[in-house]
């Protein structure tokens, strides 16, 4: 027997390595090897993406190159909308291929020539106009990845069984989570030297090779071709949808209570920018912002699942309230507390929390649209609160503005304000049954 298809058996907790449920007869006896391949390519484009993290790297290069802090403000909106949006304009072409294997491989290759590209600006450029090709690079990589998104649901439909597909996300999360700790770990051991441009540079390289590995491993993949049917514009079908906002008073509370809890996901670079300012480059700094973010989503995932079991709802106002008061105790921190503010692990352990609280709002938000209505109403629900969202994360690029009058704790409370008002509203939809 061959080795993978024993580890198979063992991972999938069945004798049957070959079951197959919901994909093509002609495809079962690849499932052990596309299982793995699959997997293989998820971990290292999520190791990747931690080495290109908004939210901490690259917030953390940028003030390496010296570009703007409204700047930095504009990463996590185009990070996050950028995986949402393209996918609206993608999916009516990733229809019309019969294999869509290729169009991950593409998709792949182009994050890695985008990421290759953030690593000569890095080295090669600093001020504003850095910062400024750093986003506009960032663009066409959160463009690359949509590509992926749609094309990577197809291959797992076509190729892994339906019962096995929750095992394979959970073994790339795992892993994936596994090694982002040990890069954090080596960022921490560095001993706090500071490092010169080249050095991130050569980080960012390192990233992209995660990209052009996984572009290898996921070609290996064997794909039955598959229908080619329903290519309709996915994005005129999303707008015609949007009159559900008015019509449906307790999804339109969600939505808006949706776009106040962004302040979740936006204000976690302002305290990387906090850290950051008094460190003098420490490396071992970004370490800890690193292995903050891994520990948060890793130990909390579970905890919030079950809580979103009895109610979605409650996870969503309970981790919006802590990322609100977190950003008014950062406020505190940053304005009265010296000895707080100024001891290395402030920041970071702050960050670890809110990391906590961002991955509660986001399961809590996605359990609750999805239990609110059933059949085609919720996919109208997930199409449109993911397009207006993706509309308003790009509106919040704008935040930056504030940079230019008040410092970053200062951005940290207004956002930290308009999470605590979305708790509010959140106690007030109605419970998803």
């Amino acid at each position: 027997m061959h080795y993978h298809i024993a580890l198979y058996e063992f991972i999938a907790n069945d004798e049957d390595a070959r079951v197959c449920k919901d994909i093509p007869d002609s495809a079962c006896s690849n499932v052990p090897a596309n299982f793995f391949r699959i997997a293989a390519s998820n971990i290292l484009t999520k190791l990747g993406d931690a080495i290109i993290n908004p939210k901490t790297v690259l917030t953390w290069i940028m003030t390496v190159v010296g570009a703007p802090v409204y700047l930095v403000a504009l990463l996590v909106p185009i990070r996050e909308s950028g995986s949402m949006l393209p996918q609206l304009f993608i999916a009516s072409f990733v229809r019309t291929r019969p294999l869509r294997k290729p169009i991950w491989v593409v998709g792949s290759l182009l994050q890695a020539a985008a990421v290759v590209a953030i690593a000569a600006v890095a080295w090669a450029m600093e001020g504003v106009w850095a910062g400024w090709s750093i986003v506009a690079l960032l663009v066409l990589f959160s463009l690359a990845r949509g590509l992926c998104s749609v094309a990577a649901k197809d291959v797992i439909g076509k190729t892994v069984p339906k019962t096995r597909r929750g095992r394979l996300n959970g073994l790339s999360a795992t892993l994936a989570g596994l090694l982002t700790l040990v890069l954090g770990g080596l960022l921490l051991a560095s001993g706090g030297t500071p490092r010169d441009a080249v050095f991130y540079s050569a980080l960012l390289l390192a990233g992209a090779g995660m990209w052009l590995l996984a572009a290898w491993v996921y070609a290996g993949i064997e794909e039955t071709p598959g229908e080619t049917g329903g290519g309709g514009n996915a994005f005129e079908e999303a707008m015609g949808r949007l009159d559900i906002l008015r019509t449906d008073p307790p999804f339109r509370r969600f939505v808006i209570a949706r776009a106040l809890l962004l302040c979740s996901a936006l204000t976690a670079p302002y305290y990387v920018l906090l850290a950051q300012s008094g460190s003098g480059g420490d490396l071992s700094l970004l370490g800890r912002f690193v292995v903050a973010g891994a520990l948060a989503e890793s130990v909390s995932a579970s905890f919030w699942g079950i809580m979103a079991d009895r109610s979605s709802r409650q996870v969503m106002a309970v981790a919006a309230l802590i990322s609100g008061l977190l950003g008014v105790v950062a406020f505190a921190i940053e304005t009265g507390v010296p000895p707080l503010r100024e001891w290395a692990w402030t920041y970071p352990i702050l960050f670890f929390v809110l990391g906590i609280a961002h991955s509660g709002v986001r399961l809590g938000r996605k359990t609750y649209v999805l239990d609110l209505a059933g059949g085609q109403k919720r996919t109208d629900y997930v199409a449109v609160s993911n397009s207006v969202i993706g509309l308003v994360l790009l509106l919040t690029g704008s935040i930056g503005a504030l940079s230019s009058v008040m410092p970053p704790e200062g951005v940290i409370l207004v956002l930290s304000l308009a999470g605590l008002a979305g708790a509010v509203l959140v106690r007030r939809l109605p419970e998803a049954d």
